[in-house]
């Protein structure tokens, strides 16, 4: 009986970073997706990874206490791992606000139907856009090994190591910025320019209103960055890949 007891409890611990790892990662964590969905991959994936990681000593005990806190400690590394992920998957609709702000739509919003929020369309194109190019590129398989490294990272029973988690959570948010800054730059070049050229002209003929004259020019300019802006998000998902197949490595 105690045999079957440890063996539930692995298995509950399991799932417990599994379904919070799923709760925080972006795409499969969006309201979109179904909670019936959400939960049968949860349980799928435990089943994967209680046949192919090798067993642990890990016991239930007789103290619910101490078993509620390992169980706590397994859901915060799932959610740890998530929001990291999700923090670095996020730069696209950084990059995004970046581009809205530039244009100057920055009141157009509408309800984005992957998350259930408000957000602005260009942001919805381009991570819809970004997220099937992701999943097209086999981006869900990263996710997976990233969670099966994470067993050799944090082993189940073992003290987490928070210090490392901590600063893994601020070097991705750092790299977020970096990225989005990455992928707006082309936009941020081309107002450059046009602001430039606007201050020119607004010297040159100083009763024009410049304010206003300005805005088609910068809705048409950024309409025409966002447009090439679309394939380099081919390339931030090569990059984005090699990251998460290198996060977690011991």
């Amino acid at each position: 009986m105690d045999l079957f007891t440890d063996k539930m409890f692995l298995f509950v611990l399991l799932l417990g970073r599994v379904s919070a790892f799923l709760a925080a990662l972006p795409i499969f964590g969006w309201r979109s997706v179904p909670v019936r969905i959400r939960a049968g991959l949860a349980i799928l994936m435990t089943v994967l990874f209680a046949a192919i990681l090798p067993p642990a000593a890990v016991r239930a005990g007789d103290s619910w206490l101490a078993a509620s806190l390992i169980l706590v400690r397994e859901m915060l590394i799932g959610l740890g791992l998530g929001l990291a992920v999700a923090m670095v998957f996020a730069a696209v609709n950084q990059a995004s606000e970046i581009i809205r702000i530039l244009v100057g739509m920055a009141e157009a919003e509408t309800i984005d139907p992957l998350s259930g929020e408000e957000s602005q369309p260009l942001g919805t194109l381009f991570e819809m856009t970004f997220a099937v190019l992701f999943l097209v590129a086999g981006g869900h398989r990263l996710m997976i090994g990233l969670l099966a490294r994470s067993y050799h990272a944090f082993p189940i029973g073992h003290s987490m190591n928070l210090p490392a988690m901590t600063q893994a959570l601020i070097e991705c948010g750092s790299l977020m910025l970096v990225f989005a800054l990455k992928l707006a730059a082309p936009l941020l070049a081309a107002f450059l320019l046009l602001m430039v050229l606007l201050a020119v002209i607004a010297r040159v003929l100083p009763d024009v209103n410049i304010l206003f004259e300005s805005l088609p020019l910068r809705v048409g300019l950024g309409f025409f960055v966002a447009a090439a802006f679309l394939p380099a998000l081919s390339a931030f998902t090569t990059e984005f890949g090699e990251w998460l197949s290198k996060f977690a490595t011991t």
